[in-house]
Parts: structure tokens; sequence; C-alpha cells
């Protein structure tokens, strides 16, 4: 028994056969059921409200409002003297060659010689911006301005 295969273009179209192949069993298309209509469910209603039900979120409310208040109250209650100094990396240390002071850090350098007043004449001259106390890289502008003064100091050389 021999059965052809058509393709279909468009459905207003017929059927072109494209080839005729030998079989032995027809195979019928499956038809494809149709989408199951459902009802959409009813929206659900929220609980009414009740002097019970309001009594016990505000109480829910006081309770997390007073767990956070102490919370606060405790970190603003930590010290700050408590942190530690910032620890240098312990790779490179700065030596001011004039004094012979070793720093733990170029910024140790920078904020240590500008709290004993010996960047006054660079101060003065506006090296380090308008407010040199929170210049965060005024280091950098000191060791431009006098870099013969300083010079970087690493593990292997301390332990000599």
């Amino acid at each position: 028994m021999t059965q052809q295969r058509y393709y279909v273009s468009c459905p207003d179209c017929r059927p072109e056969p494209t080839a005729q192949v030998e079989s032995t069993s027809v195979v019928e298309p499956v038809p494809v059921p149709a989408e199951v209509a459902t009802k959409p469910e009813p929206p659900s209603r929220p609980k009414p409200l009740t002097l019970i039900s309001l009594h016990a979120e505000l109480e829910a409310l006081r309770e997390t409002v007073g767990q956070q208040g102490a919370l606060i109250t405790q970190l603003l209650e930590t010290p700050v003297k408590q942190r530690k100094p910032p620890a240098s990396n312990g790779k490179i240390q700065i030596r001011d060659k004039q004094t012979g002071k070793i720093y733990p850090s170029k910024n140790n350098v920078y904020q240590s010689l500008l709290k004993a007043g010996e960047l006054k004449e660079l101060v003065d001259a506006g090296v380090f911006g308008p407010n040199p106390a929170k210049n965060s890289f005024g280091c950098y502008n000191l060791f431009r301005a006098w870099p013969n003064r300083f010079e970087e100091v690493h593990d292997q050389e301390q332990s000599i």
C-alpha cells in the first residue's frame, strides 16, 4: 500500500503531493484536546480588622522597635578607643633620614609631621590643599616636596 505525504503551505491551499512512500500502516493525525476552561478563583478577602488583631500588631511593632533601639544603643556605647590603631602590613615602612625615626606607613609620616607642626612652611605654601588635616594623599605631596628626606625600609633591611 502506498501513502502520500503532503506539504501544506497555507490553510486555504490544497495539499501538494511531495513523494510516494510505501508503508504498511497509515498514520492518522492525533486530535489536539481543546483547552479546558477554568474558572478563576474568587479573590480572597482580607481578615476583618478587630481590636484584638490591631493590638497584636501594635505589640509586635513595639517589640521590634525596642530591639532595634537596644541594638543602636549598644553600638553607640562601644567606645572608639577600643578600636585598634591602623597597623602596617609589615612589608614597607618609612624612615626619616633627618631624624632617624621609622614610621609604620606613608600616611603615618604625613599625619605625624603635620600634627607636630613640622610641615608649617608647606602648609602655608598650599602644597596640601585648603584643609591639610583631611588630605588623604598628603604623603605623596610631602615626598615630592622633600624627595631626599625619606626612604622606604623593607623587612629584610630591618632584620639586619
